[in-house]
């Protein structure tokens, strides 16, 4: 059953061009969250994304930059969206029925190369944290589960042998962060802890099939079966170890096998594959935390330049400086 939140932006993407995919994410989704006045963020995922924003902006021209309109228009919002950015083209502070809104619009295409590679890393990202699905005509939830598989298995491997549920669901939200300019000067500090702590039940819910499946293969230990909040404990051993790096996404296994070096196995069915050759634990997790925290960091700044083209000076000043405000009253 949807909510009444829900509602209300499902009339919204009635007045945009229709979209194949829709979820919303962000501080909005904090159970406790009572403050209206925040931007309701939204990712929306469209087959041919020029074609989409030419019909937008006959629909809806002050959602975007003015001199993006007049010099190009949907053909530049998807030129720098692709060649600047990493394929997501925001629209902020676009006003709606007393709400406030910002939507990113990226090719369904990039969107699911991303969920199950991380080619950039960007949107893979925030799917990894909780969000509430509104349109999903390609099963995107489903192929989802890839991508928080991989994030599980990234965050074990910079875990020690003992944490908390806590521990790893903000590993697993701090995977998007590391590298992230952003987080130097605006963004709060706390930002993980915040996100985890408001939102714990919404991660549980999102990771129990994996953790389930990672406790059968004996991976993982729980210290109070049942409990919502137990310890675990994890095999730290080679074995592991080599286990957990296969189940990362293929950019992130190729990377680390030019950096590690790679063997050859036979698979199951009999054919050759490539495994990265780990020599100990630490070296595969130092050397996987460098190529996740390299991807994030070229990610974030393409989409930081991208957005300040995209949305104009005075919106961007403005964003900015709603960002930084928090970040110094983190520090403070």
């Amino acid at each position: 059953m949807k909510n009444v939140e829900d509602t209300g932006l499902m009339d919204f993407l009635k007045v945009l061009p229709p979209v194949e995919f829709c979820c919303m994410y962000g501080s909005t989704l904090h159970p406790n969250n009572h403050d209206k006045s925040k931007m309701v963020d939204l990712i929306l995922g469209v087959s041919d994304p020029q074609k989409w924003h030419e019909k937008n902006i006959q629909l809806n021209k002050d959602h975007y930059a003015s001199w993006m309109v007049y010099f190009g228009g949907g053909k530049l919002v998807t030129e720098v969206a692709d060649e600047i950015g990493v394929g997501v083209h925001f629209n902020p502070y676009v006003t709606w029925n007393k709400k406030m809104l910002k939507y990113g619009v990226v090719r369904m295409h990039d969107l699911i190369q991303d969920i199950l590679y991380w080619k950039t890393f960007y949107l893979s990202g925030r799917l990894q944290k909780p969000v509430n699905i509104l349109v999903d005509s390609l099963d995107v939830r489903q192929l989802n589960s890839v991508n928080l598989r991989s994030a599980v298995s990234a965050a074990l491997l910079l875990l020690p042998p003992e944490f908390t549920e806590v521990d790893l669901y903000a590993k697993i939200c701090s995977l998007s962060y590391m590298g992230d300019l952003r987080m130097l000067f605006a963004e709060d500090r706390d930002k993980v802890i915040k996100i985890v702590r408001g939102q714990f039940q919404l991660f549980q819910s999102m990771y129990q099939p994996s953790l389930e499946q990672y406790k059968a293969k004996e991976l993982l230990q729980f210290s109070s079966p049942g409990s919502h909040q137990a310890n675990i404990y994890q095999d730290c051993g080679l074995a592991a170890t080599e286990f957990l790096v296969s189940s990362l996404p293929t950019t992130v296994r190729n990377t680390m096998g030019i950096k590690l070096g790679e063997k050859r196995s036979l698979s199951g069915s009999g054919g050759v594959t490539n495994q990265v050759l780990i020599r100990s634990r630490k070296e595969a997790v130092d050397c996987m935390q460098g190529a996740l925290r390299r991807k994030v960091m070229v990610s974030s700044a393409r989409q930081a330049v991208s957005g300040l083209l995209a949305v104009g000076g005075v919106k961007a000043a403005k964003y900015l400086a709603s960002k930084m405000c928090k970040a110094w009253r983190s520090w403070r």
